[in-house]
C-alpha cells in the first residue's frame, strides 16, 4: 500500500483529490494538509511514501517545503502538482530533491501512474514541461547583472547593492538598467519577475 500525504490549499480540491486516490488500488491519503508549513509535521506523524504538494501553498510555498521534507524524511518522495508550468520552477522543483512535477489538469488515472512511479523510486516530469525547460535559452545576463538582480530581488536598494559588492552606485544602476533592456522588461520588478520564471537568478 503506498501511503499518501496531499498538501493542497483549495479545500474542495484537496477532498477531491484524496476521494479519487482512494478508489486506486494500493494508494491510501493518509494525510491531508492546506498549508506549506505543516506539512513536515503532518508528514513525521503519518510517515507517507510520497507527499502530493501544490507548489502555491500559504505559510510556505510547496517547492521550500518539499526540499525541508528532504532534509527531514528523505524516505517519503516528492510529487508537485503546479497551476502554471515556467521552466524555471522545474529547475527549482529539480534541485529540491522533488521526484515528480506534474500540471494540475493531470488526470486521476495519470496522477496515480505518477505516484505508483515516484514511490517505486522514479521520476515522472510532464513531457509540456519538460520541452519548455528545454526550449529556454541561456541566460541573457552577465554574471554582474545576475548578481545585482539577485540582491535587489531580496530588497536590497542600489547604495547598499554597490556597498556590497564593491561597486560605484552609478555603475550598480548601470547594470540594473542594463538587465532590464536585456530582458526586455518594463522596470526593475517586471525583470526580477521573467528572471526568476526562467530560473536564471
Amino acid at each position: 500500500m503506498i501511503r499518501v500525504l496531499l498538501a493542497e490549499d483549495m479545500r474542495i480540491l484537496r477532498e477531491a483529490l484524496a476521494g479519487l486516490l482512494d478508489l486506486e488500488d494500493g494508494i491510501e491519503v493518509v494525510a491531508q494538509v492546506e498549508a506549506g508549513d505543516t506539512i513536515v509535521a503532518a508528514a513525521l506523524a503519518t510517515r507517507p511514501d510520497v507527499a502530493v504538494i501544490d507548489i502555491e501553498l500559504p505559510g510556505m510555498d510547496g517547492l521550500t517545503a518539499a526540499a525541508l521534507l528532504h532534509e527531514r524524511l528523505p524516505e517519503c518522495r516528492t510529487l508537485v502538482l503546479t497551476g502554471v508550468g515556467r521552466p524555471g520552477t522545474l529547475r527549482r522543483a529539480l534541485s529540491a530533491h522533488v521526484a515528480g512535477f506534474m500540471v494540475k489538469d493531470t488526470g486521476p488515472a495519470e496522477l496515480a501512474g505518477a505516484i505508483r512511479t515516484v514511490a517505486a523510486g522514479g521520476r515522472v516530469v510532464d513531457p509540456q514541461l519538460a520541452f519548455a525547460a528545454l526550449d529556454v535559452q541561456g541566460s541573457p545576463l552577465t554574471d554582474r547583472e545576475t548578481e545585482v538582480l539577485r540582491l535587489t530581488a531580496s530588497g536590497a536598494e542600489p547604495a547598499e547593492i554597490a556597498t556590497q559588492v564593491g561597486l560605484s552606485y552609478g555603475t550598480v544602476r548601470n547594470y540594473l538598467a542594463s538587465a532590464v533592456t536585456k530582458l526586455n522588461a518594463r522596470n526593475r520588478v517586471d525583470a526580477i519577475r521573467i528572471a526568476t520564471e526562467a530560473g536564471w537568478l
